[in-house]
């Protein structure tokens, strides 16, 4: 069972880690870039093998990526910020980004409808990552969470979950 983190702000954060942890903000952000190329490296591929493999990584890669935001960050950030706008909507965006996961996940790349639901998936995640990116990272910077805190307990949650997929 996962237990809810407490919320991490700068005056909390005393304890350093040897590691250079990046900042939540930064690792979604690189998160964010990854899954966009795949997205481009799906549109580009033409047998079904490549599109199959294409898949696998993106399906992976945002359910990790949706995972780490659910379960470390959005209550970080609602929690500190008091955010009853920006968290209960980006919950609702993975959900149909989900939904569309479990539809194309491990399925044979069969033409034109499995095209068109990764066109769509990469549409939401596109307009989901801008969301973030323009609206939510900038207020989360500006508050008191301790974002390399916050990125230290999610790059060692990404390892785990990681590793379980592999």
């Amino acid at each position: 069972m996962t237990t809810m983190p407490r919320t991490v702000t700068k005056k909390t954060a005393a304890r350093k880690t040897a590691s250079k942890a990046q900042d939540a903000t930064t690792m979604l952000r690189a998160d964010h870039k990854l899954v966009s190329g795949l997205f481009e490296d799906f549109e580009k591929a033409r047998s079904p093998e490549k599109k199959k493999a294409i898949v696998a990584k993106i399906c992976t890669e945002l359910k990790v990526h949706t995972q780490l935001e659910e379960e470390i960050f959005y209550p970080a950030f609602k929690e500190a910020l008091k955010d009853h706008e920006l968290v209960p909507e980006a919950h609702v965006e993975h959900d149909s980004v989900k939904a569309l996961i479990a539809q194309v996940e491990g399925v044979e790349p069969d033409g034109e409808m499995f095209d068109a639901k990764l066109k769509v998936m990469g549409e939401f995640v596109k307009h989901h990552v801008k969301e973030e990116q323009t609206q939510m990272f900038p207020k989360a910077k500006k508050s008191a969470l301790d974002l390399r805190e916050l990125g230290r307990q999610m790059q060692a949650r990404k390892r785990v979950l990681m590793a379980e997929r592999a």
